[in-house]
Order: structure tokens, then C-alpha cells, then sequence
């Protein structure tokens, strides 16, 4: 529990992000399939997992 309260804004862009990612994947998507991060859900909502995290700890002061 307490790794969650040291990095809440990091989980929290990880879920936003994820989410993100996965309704890029449902509206937007790729109609060839051959896109390689928005052909597949999974590949969507981890890179959106990934971009989240990253974005939301710009936000992160340092102790």
C-alpha cells in the first residue's frame, strides 16, 4: 500500500493512459491490421499504459 501512495500520479496516468489507449484502439483502430500498435487491443492499451505513466510523472515532485 504504500508503494501506491509513493507513486499515485504514476498509477493514475497508467489507468488513464490504458484507457486511453484501448478507446483509440475501439474508434480509431487500424482496418488493415497492419498497424502495429493499433492493430491489436492489447498492443493499444499498453502503449497508452506506457505513455500515461511517463506523461503523468512530469507532474511528480522530487522529495
Amino acid at each position: 500500500m504504500n508503494f501506491i501512495n509513493n507513486n499515485k500520479l504514476t498509477v493514475i496516468g497508467v489507468l488513464i493512459g490504458a484507457i486511453g489507449g484501448y478507446l483509440y484502439y475501439h474508434y480509431v483502430g487500424c482496418a488493415s491490421g497492419t498497424c502495429p500498435i493499433t492493430s491489436k487491443p492489447v498492443n493499444s492499451t499498453l502503449y497508452g499504459a506506457v505513455i500515461g505513466s511517463l506523461f503523468f510523472n512530469i507532474f511528480k515532485k522530487e522529495a
